[in-house]
């Protein structure tokens, strides 16, 4: 696996500004994709059992509103770091904010949970669009424009860097001592990448540069009076309109509650001088097209997740499983006569085993934690029969005996293991070309990620279909080969789409603009809580990934047809 020291000096005379801003983003997404590993599976744990009790479809529903919020407040924050506070000053606030809200999750109360989410939302909106315009900024000089595409691959590789740990972290932690050291796991990650920002500033501050107005700009507060109060007023009315447009109400108020922002956007393409308005017109295609992308990637929270803990074979080979069982890394399901009994006892023994839980004392030290020990006796017994159900009987384990299992969480290590592995091929592919000067548009990799990433859905239909309709259970290699597919899009899309907005952004909004990029992300993690939603619905499974390849198949053709006119805007930048 290459190390991120290697992919750094494969591209000689990078700015040093781009190490600080790698490692920052990687501690930065250690906190935030901890976090987002086991968000479904602690919404849909007992609330016993430390989670939060919630059923399947409130539990996608909060999924993709939280997803859809994370990346809408950064067009806030972009605008507010254009025109006020400055990036760095953005950046330490935003990543403070989302630290209080990781440790506010580790405390089990609903109450906290939701003002937990609030923050990590607010801290993101600071956070985001901002590191990523700092990468951008660092490329401006002619001499370095050349490199831009490939010194955001690399800052994309520090991001999965920290994705990639980060699951081990939460699945230790979860094993050995619940889903509130977790949590505090992620804040402490968050802190330790703003205390790197900080100390390494003196690198960066050369290019924090406040953009002044130009004659005609709109003042920052008619903006935001333009767009974020008629966003919540849209928002209210989107949750107030009798039934559901869009399947739940919140589902309606947040799609009501972007149109303000959208049509900014549209406001600000149209009454923009004429080179900027083709620029900002040729941004919000893409961003439209990127929208379908990230309803699918984002699934691998939600759907995915869900894929991997009841339908994915995860037993330990007994080569690691001693190994990990001795280190607390392993899952154990065990199989005794309450989980093997019939469905009407099973249910009556869980029934009974609650109201002794519910009757017991709790009130010195020694009687809590009995009454924490007995109830994860009880998740303990829940879990092993839902991974039973759909497991071969002749792989059960006889009564007494338990099987090892690898951690759910670390199935989200897949996606981050290929970024690390396939980011340095991707830059070289794409330097070889360069040398031929025959590598493709910034525009051109985007439509390329989107069929890419289509394919991946049909190696999940592969998936489906060797369970035989979910009577058994599949390969783990089924995700790891999704994954990897979708790597390769996403690798030819995601940092390429913050290239892009660097690239073709008026200097005075790049931003505000790059806000405009993470709406899009917004609008399509909304939509991949929506999807995921859908999941039970689909009596064929198979169906339900058929719908995921049709939809971003679709956004990758009209890309493609896009392509004459996105390059020519391109050309006359002369960008390439």
């Amino acid at each position: 696996m290459a190390t991120p020291n290697q992919a750094l000096t494969q591209e000689a005379s990078h700015p040093k500004g781009l190490y600080i801003l790698f490692f920052t983003e990687m501690w930065e997404r250690f906190g935030y994709d901890l976090m987002l590993g086991i968000f479904s599976l602690y919404m849909l744990d007992g609330w016993n059992n430390g989670g939060m009790g919630f059923d399947s479809g409130k539990k996608s529903d909060i999924y993709g509103t939280y997803l859809g919020l994370v990346y809408l407040t950064p067009f806030i924050g972009g605008l507010l770091a254009d025109r006020i506070l400055g990036y760095r000053r953005s950046i330490v606030l935003g990543g403070l904010m989302m630290a209080a809200g990781y440790f506010c999750l580790s405390i089990h109360s609903e109450t906290t949970f939701f003002i937990a989410l609030g923050l990590v939302i607010c801290g993101n909106g600071f956070f985001k669009p901002n590191i990523s315009t700092l990468v951008g900024n660092l490329y401006s000089t002619d001499e370095l424009k050349s490199k831009k595409d490939a010194g955001y691959n690399i800052f994309y590789m520090g991001i999965n860097v920290g994705a990639f740990i980060c699951n081990f972290v939460a699945a230790y932690m979860r094993i050995n001592y619940g889903w509130g050291y977790a949590f505090a796991a992620a804040g402490v990650g968050m802190l330790v990448g703003v205390t790197i920002f900080i100390a390494g500033t003196q690198h960066i501050k050369h290019v924090d540069v406040v953009k002044p107005l130009k004659d005609g700009d709109m003042p920052t507060a008619k903006i935001l009076g333009l767009t974020v109060l008629p966003m919540f007023i849209f928002g209210i009315l989107g949750y107030l309109i009798p039934g559901n447009i869009l399947g739940t109400d919140t589902n309606d108020a947040f799609i009501f509650g972007c149109l303000p922002v959208i049509g900014f956007f549209i406001y600000l393409a149209f009454t923009a001088e004429a080179k900027e308005s083709r620029a900002i017109k040729a941004l919000l295609a893409v961003f439209t097209c990127v929208i379908l992308f990230f309803a699918i990637f984002h699934q691998n929270g939600d759907a995915l997740t869900i894929w991997a803990e009841d339908h994915t074979d995860r037993k330990m080979p007994e080569s690691i499983s001693t190994t990990a069982n001795s280190i607390g890394m392993a899952q154990v399901v065990v199989n005794n006569d309450i989980v093997s009994s019939d469905e009407n006892t099973f249910n009556a023994t869980i029934k009974s085993m609650r109201e002794k839980e519910d009757a017991m004392p709790a009130v010195t030290k020694e009687e809590l934690q009995a009454k924490g020990e007995f109830a994860g006796q009880i998740g303990q017994l829940e879990k092993s029969r839902k991974y039973f159900e759909s497991l071969p009987g002749d792989q059960v384990p006889p009564k007494g005996q338990d099987l090892k299992l690898y951690s759910t969480e670390l199935y989200q290590s897949m996606n981050p293991f290929w970024v690390v592995v396939l980011t340095p091929l991707v830059i070289g592919f794409f330097g070889f070309l360069r040398t031929l000067n025959t590598e493709p548009s910034t525009p051109t990799k985007i439509a390329i990620g989107l069929i890419i990433t289509a394919l991946s859905s049909l190696v999940m239909v592969g998936a489906v279909l060797s369970t035989n309709n979910l009577t058994g259970k599949a390969g783990s290699f089924w995700l790891l080969a999704s994954y990897g597919v979708i790597t390769i899009g996403e690798l030819c899309l995601s940092p390429m789409g913050l290239s892009l907005v660097s690239k073709l952004s008026p200097p005075r909004i790049t931003a505000l603009m790059m806000g405009g990029f993470f709406l899009a992300i917004s609008v399509g993690n909304k939509l991949s809580g929506m999807l995921s939603g859908m999941w039970e619905g689909f009596e064929h499974k198979e169906d339900f990934f058929y719908m995921n390849f049709g939809l971003v198949l679709a956004a990758g053709i009209l890309l493609f047809l896009m392509l004459k006119w996105l390059n020519g805007v391109m050309r006359e930048n002369k960008l390439f």
